[in-house]
């Protein structure tokens, strides 16, 4: 799915946003693949003037949730990192789907 991202933005001509594009799929995809249950994972990549939008859905009405990961601790980051590099993130109200968007660099509409 990185792959696919990847090849997305680069067709939008949108490289720039490679690296943190790339970072939140693998997130939200391992948490959907980790949390799921074994249903099937989805993921959308849309973009609008302003925006890349990214949304991965996994079935299950469990919503996502930040995460206090303790030093230790080699889970419970994803989330938080998603939040670190994303204009906004969010779950939709059914709880099956997790998205975030991106901001598009002025010039890039």
């Amino acid at each position: 799915m990185r792959q696919i991202t990847r090849t997305q933005l680069s067709q939008w001509d949108l490289t720039m946003l490679t690296d943190d594009a790339t970072l939140v799929v693998s997130e939200l995809v391992t948490n959907a693949i980790k949390h799921g249950k074994g249903r099937p994972v989805g993921l959308r990549v849309r973009r609008s003037a302003c925006e890349l939008r990214i949304e991965v859905t996994d079935g299950t009405p469990t919503p996502a949730q930040l995460r206090s990961a303790h030093l230790a601790d080699e889970n419970g980051r994803g989330l938080l990192l998603v939040a670190a590099v994303a204009k906004e993130w969010g779950v939709s109200p059914d709880g099956t789907m997790t998205w975030c968007s991106l901001a598009i660099p002025d010039g890039r509409s």
